[in-house]
């Protein structure tokens, strides 16, 4: 401001000590004439310098009727006047700004750290988090049907029909939604797809337990991510058995598929081998190949990973060593 307002600017905090100033020597000292303007909450005007102060305006600083520091300037009370009401209305802002950036700070600490809790909670909720989770527009004694998005771009549109929903930015482009009225699930869904052709979607069961209904949306979107199928949205009911599958340590060989991981065609070419079941025909016409390049493919995966995909065993142990890769 001094660069603009050819006068000396003192601001006090809320004791009247000097916390900055065009005369960096006396930070640190107490501004009489702010001690009286913090006291009596108007403007003190100097009109003769004094062995302690100068002549000039004190005008305190009021946000939400709190008395948070004070604007001085030095000079004729008559000229600096008009200025003293522009710093003191800039000051303001600026702190009013970084109050409620440290406001949006805490709380936003505050939801990491209750989501968290929620999210590996078993057994009776107490009181206290049933309390907590309401703030956040959750009934912990209704059941809640968790989704799991993935690749999910807010906008104005989608920011409003969340406004009714507990919602939660997870990171790495993760965010979970939690529906406890499950009559909405699926138009919520679709509206959710609406303009977002990189989304996924999964859903967990509706459970007592948020914390349960999170891990299988999880799952699900394990699944979903490693399998790729024509489909955008997944209910972990329908994806209840490969999710076990991809738990369970069937094969000395794991780790197999990672040797594809290089070779994105390759890995895109099993994945669509998969979704149609083993078909040469529908899987070339889906990648937009010719069967004989498709051949090509499944023989370079056969080499890579030792498993053969046109062998429904050895397709299907390929298939468990994907779903292991996402789990």
């Amino acid at each position: 401001m001094m660069r603009d307002i050819p006068y000396n600017i003192n601001i006090m905090n809320d004791k009247g000590v000097i916390v900055g100033s065009g005369k960096p020597e006396r930070v640190g000292t107490v501004h009489q004439g702010a001690v009286k303007a913090l006291t009596t909450g108007k403007m003190v005007e100097v009109w003769e310098d004094g062995r302690f102060e100068k002549k000039g305006t004190n005008e305190p600083i009021v946000i939400d009727h709190e008395h948070v520091g004070v604007i001085g300037i030095t000079g004729n009370p008559d000229e600096v006047r008009p200025f003293c009401n522009i710093v003191r209305t800039t000051v303001a802002l600026l702190i009013e700004q970084k109050t409620a950036m440290e406001n949006l700070a805490h709380e936003a600490s505050r939801k990491k750290a209750f989501l968290e809790l929620l999210l590996s909670h078993q057994g009776a909720y107490s009181q206290k988090l049933r309390k907590t989770a309401a703030g956040y527009k959750i009934d912990l004694l209704l059941k809640t049907r968790v989704l799991y998005l993935k690749n999910f771009k807010p906008d104005d549109e989608k920011a409003k029909l969340l406004l009714a929903h507990p919602f939660f930015d997870m990171g790495e482009d993760v965010h979970l939604l939690l529906v406890q009225d499950d009559h909405e699930t699926d138009k919520l869904i679709a509206h959710l797809r609406q303009g977002q052709s990189d989304l996924f979607i999964s859903a967990g069961k509706l459970k007592s337990n948020v914390a349960d209904s999170y891990r299988q949306a999880k799952s699900a979107m394990s699944v979903l991510l490693a399998l790729r199928p024509p489909v955008q949205v997944v209910y972990y009911e329908e994806v209840d058995f490969l999710v076990k599958l991809s738990r369970a340590n069937l094969s000395d060989n794991a780790g197999i598929i990672g040797k594809l991981e290089d070779s994105a065609d390759l890995l895109d070419t099993l994945r669509t081998f998969i979704n149609n079941n083993g078909s040469i025909s529908f899987t070339a016409d889906q990648l937009h190949i010719h069967r004989n390049t498709l051949q090509y493919r499944l023989k370079r995966i056969h080499t890579l990973t030792g498993k053969d995909p046109r062998n429904l065993l050895q397709l299907f142990e390929l298939t468990h060593d994907l779903l292991s890769l996402y789990k």
